[in-house]
């Protein structure tokens, strides 16, 4: 006999003393659990359909421990915009062995009932008066720094110069302090083959007023590219 059921969102086709990987359940190990929704049972040629599931059929298991299954690398890029990012997963599993198939007759696993909350009563605390607050004086808005013309680093163009500034990067003092990953993550959206590798080197002789040295060294790059 085998049994089409479903657990922890899964759908496992199982027999009696097959050992079953399965997403982590809350069960502790060494105790037994129930799982109601078989949406199928084969016992020979007789084959019972559920609709979707099996009125009284159950599917009885033991749990035997719980791990971690294999690392999953899970790695992403996008092509020319210098974006890559690497993580890897471990799923948490549960390792049971199923001990019976009841096709029908079988009393509906018990739900665990929610706790109650049980509401402390709070302390009354006598409420004094409250003496008159002093109108507050609003406080003068921080003054913005001016935003310097980011185009003049090789490499940036009006539109690239505007996705920056929206995104918060409107010096070149703040323009030397981005990474060239971050940057690129910025104009990801900005059409055409942009290099950023050059541009807080070249934002910070621009913030330090090194034009004559700037100047000397664009002459040497092509598009923002050494």
């Amino acid at each position: 006999m085998y049994a089409i059921v479903e657990i922890a969102g899964h759908q496992f086709k199982v027999e009696k003393d097959q050992k079953v990987f399965v997403n982590r359940l809350q069960t502790e190990e060494g105790k037994k659990v129930s799982f109601d929704n078989v949406l199928l049972i084969g016992d020979g040629s007789n084959v019972t359909v559920g609709a979707p599931a099996i009125g009284g059929a159950q599917v009885s298991a033991k749990v035997l421990k719980h791990l971690k299954g294999d690392k999953v690398i899970v790695f992403k890029k996008k092509r020319r915009k210098g974006y890559r990012v690497k993580n890897g997963h471990r799923q948490s599993l549960t390792e049971i062995v199923i001990e019976s198939i009841v096709a029908s007759g079988a009393k509906p696993a018990k739900k665990a009932a929610p706790k109650k909350e049980v509401k402390k009563a709070e302390p009354k605390v006598e409420t004094k008066a409250a003496a008159p607050k002093a109108e507050a004086k609003p406080k003068a808005a921080p003054k913005k720094e001016k935003a310097d013309d980011l185009k003049k680093i090789e490499g940036i163009g009006p539109k690239i110069a505007s996705t920056l500034v929206e995104a918060g990067i409107a010096t070149f003092a703040e323009l030397a302090k981005a990474k060239p990953e971050a940057i690129s993550e910025i104009i990801a959206n900005v059409r055409g083959n942009h290099v950023t590798d050059t541009w807080p080197a070249q934002a910070k002789l621009a913030a330090e007023g090194k034009w004559d040295e700037l100047k000397k060294w664009q002459d040497e790059l092509d598009g923002g590219k050494a």
